[in-house]
């Protein structure tokens, strides 16, 4: 079945929307239909085993309940769940449909019969028996067949993002943030996981994580994948989201598909990570976290974690601004990787541009970059192209990363400019304008495991991507005058505004008492005169007062007497300035190269070192992707500028012309 029946059988469920109009919101339409959609397929899922479990019912009957519920999930053909009622929805009762479904509900086995009560299930079915029209509604269900003879796992995860996406729409939410768009997931998990064989051994056990689960796109993608590559190998899926819809819908999925459904969990990753320990390390993970979304909200927690555990928690390199998490997620998944010599991990996260450059040397994004840069975690940079996503049409990044590097690699990075290979969808769905096709998808991952410079492929030392920020400072040079202006200047400070009206008029009257038309060009010789007219009107400033004084009656003036203090030049912090010197490059050299030519005066202030390693400058690191792939185009020739712009003119003669005619 294919991606367009899909969206047909997603449009013939949403129509329920029109039975509902009216008697609910636009908002309420997906909290009916979504569950109603899986109670439909649950049911259709469990139907070849259904009168077997019925029968086991029966039979096991005063049984305890764990051996009962035992014989019946094996009388489901090893299915995780079952459902033990001889309802089901074409059977409901017209006259009592709310009773009878929640009955029907109620049967099913524990882990399923949960996934409702995130949808506030029972509420809804009250809602709509008030209103007459839960039996329509049942009815409508009832007869579309979602069985998985028709409708694969991977053709319901597509249905069930096309319901999201209209629900999204419906209620003005942001449908982008609960699942991410196939071809996208089919790209980076293709990234992640071709060319491991070593893992992928017959009998093995390969796990895969997303903390940003969603429906469970990319965890099922991943399964999928991995069991079309590899025999008998075993995938055990993990994940953790905050969206209690989706959350049912991946439990659900996990259910269908006979996964564990205890390693899927509700709540917010950053701040509650609901699977913590040695225990849970993995070997693939895959992760679109929600671009540019601030952490404000559990700000505490992060920061209680990353100030008291250190490199012991998820957050010991540093912490971003509060207005991008993104890369929060991406330590956390650093967090997970099994070691190098248990065989590591491999991650596949998705990103927007900032986590590549923002923020300066020092700052908590280029030192969580340093952190993954010089540990040698980062494999590849995959550039996307643009309209990619339902709900942005931003620039995104595919970042693969891996702490089991294949010795080619060791040290070095690989970008790929990936934003031409797209081709344009029939119909837009949200802000996604573009896909990426399977053959692209191909092409791309080709480029990475060549590994090889092309236009579109660039390998970087790690190095290549740090620097150290210099402070170069420059004297301060000052004239001083007492004109009216600057004595006027003067009562405007602070300091000397504290001072009462009678020391004020003194030390007004001692100003004037100076020469005006005298500028001063050393502020040593400057400060003894004005001392001297001070104290002969009994003026003796404290040293706040004196430093506003000078302050008030001096101007910067480059042909002035250097300032000087404690026998060193002093600062002028207008004229301070930052030099980012390429890493391993002697920051003196360059300073005598690029600096000293054009300032003779200044220096580096050798006080700002690198909290890390000492040296003089501090470290930062930044990836600026768009920089290695940019192709310099030059401007037209004057001639045929002339000629275009002749036209033109000509044009808009002849068009005044005949309007005057």
């Amino acid at each position: 079945m294919n991606t367009e029946n899909h969206s047909q059988t997603a449009a013939f469920l949403w129509s329920v929307a029109d039975l509902l109009r009216g008697d609910f919101k636009q908002s309420q339409y997906g909290r009916i239909i979504l569950p109603f959609t899986l109670l439909r397929r649950m049911e259709c899922v469990l139907e070849p085993t259904r009168q077997a479990v019925i029968r086991e019912a029966k039979a096991q009957e005063g049984r305890p309940d764990l051996v009962r519920e035992q014989m019946l999930l094996r009388a489901a053909g090893g299915l995780q769940f079952f459902n033990a009622s001889p309802l089901s929805l074409g059977t409901l009762s017209d006259t009592q449909t709310a009773d009878d479904l929640m009955s029907y509900v109620q049967s099913f086995s524990k882990d399923a019969r949960e996934i409702f009560d995130h949808f506030h299930f029972e509420d809804y079915v009250q809602q709509l028996a008030s209103a007459d029209l839960l039996y329509q509604v049942v009815q409508r269900f009832a007869a579309t067949d979602l069985s998985p003879a028709r409708i694969s796992n991977f053709g319901m995860g597509i249905v069930f993002e096309e319901l999201i996406r209209k629900f999204a729409e419906s209620s003005n939410e942001t449908a982008g943030e609960h699942f991410t768009p196939r071809d996208i997931v089919h790209l980076t998990t293709s990234l992640v996981i071709t060319g491991q064989d070593d893992k992928l051994k017959p009998n093995s056990i390969v796990t895969i994580y997303d903390p940003t689960a969603g429906t469970g796109g990319f965890l099922s993608e991943g399964e999928e994948y991995i069991q079309s590559i590899s025999d008998n190998v075993t995938v055990s899926l993990f994940g953790q989201e905050l969206n209690p819809e989706s959350y049912a819908i991946c439990k659900a999925d996990m259910l269908i598909k006979g996964q564990t459904v205890g390693n899927i969990k509700l709540g917010n990753t950053l701040s509650d990570d609901q699977l913590p320990g040695s225990e849970n390390h993995f070997d693939f993970m895959l992760s679109n976290p929600p671009f540019g979304v601030e952490w404000k909200k559990v700000q505490k927690q992060i920061t209680e974690e990353h100030s008291l555990k250190g490199f012991d928690g998820r957050f010991g390199p540093g912490l971003p601004r509060v207005s991008d998490g993104s890369l929060l997620f991406l330590l956390h998944l650093v967090s997970k990787m099994r070691k190098a010599k248990d065989g590591g991990s491999r991650i596949g996260i998705i990103l927007n541009g900032s986590p590549l450059f923002t923020g300066g040397a020092g700052s908590g994004e280029s030192e969580i970059r340093r952190y993954l840069l010089q540990n040698d975690l980062v494999e590849a940079i995959v550039a996307l192209p643009t309209d990619m996503f339902y709900n942005t049409g931003i620039a995104t990044y595919v970042w693969v990363l891996s702490n089991h590097k294949v010795a080619a690699r060791n040290g070095k990075v690989q970008l790929i400019d990936g934003s031409k290979y797209f081709s344009k969808m029939r119909k837009s769905l949200g802000s996604k304008r573009q896909y990426i096709t399977d053959e692209q998808i191909d092409e791309l991952v080709r480029l990475y495991g060549r590994f090889e410079e092309t236009p579109q492929s660039k390998i970087f030392p790690i190095d290549a991507f740090g620097y150290r920020r210099i402070t170069v400072e420059r004297p301060l040079r000052l004239n001083f005058q007492t004109t009216a202006e600057r004595i006027e200047r003067v009562l405007e400070e602070k300091a000397i505004q504290k001072l009462n009206a009678a020391a004020q008029q003194r030390l007004t009257s001692a100003l004037e008492s100076m020469d005006a038309s005298l500028q001063h060009r050393n502020r040593e010789q400057f400060t003894k005169l004005l001392k001297k007219a001070l104290s002969n009107h009994d003026v003796f400033p404290a040293t706040a007062e004196l430093k506003a004084l000078l302050n008030a009656l001096s101007e910067r003036d480059p042909e002035a007497d250097i300032c000087m203090s404690k026998g060193k030049p002093e600062p002028d912090t207008g004229l301070r300035d930052n030099e980012n010197v390429p890493l391993g490059e002697s920051v003196y050299d360059y300073f005598e190269r690029e600096v000293k030519p054009h300032v003779s005066d200044a220096w580096i202030d050798e006080s700002k070192t690198d909290a890390q390693d000492g040296e003089v400058g501090i470290v930062g690191f930044e990836i600026p992707f768009n920089r290695h792939f940019y192709v310099f185009q030059p401007p037209r020739p004057l001639e045929e500028i002339d000629r275009d712009l002749k036209a033109c003119t000509d044009r808009i003669k002849q068009m005044i012309e005949g309007l005057s005619a």
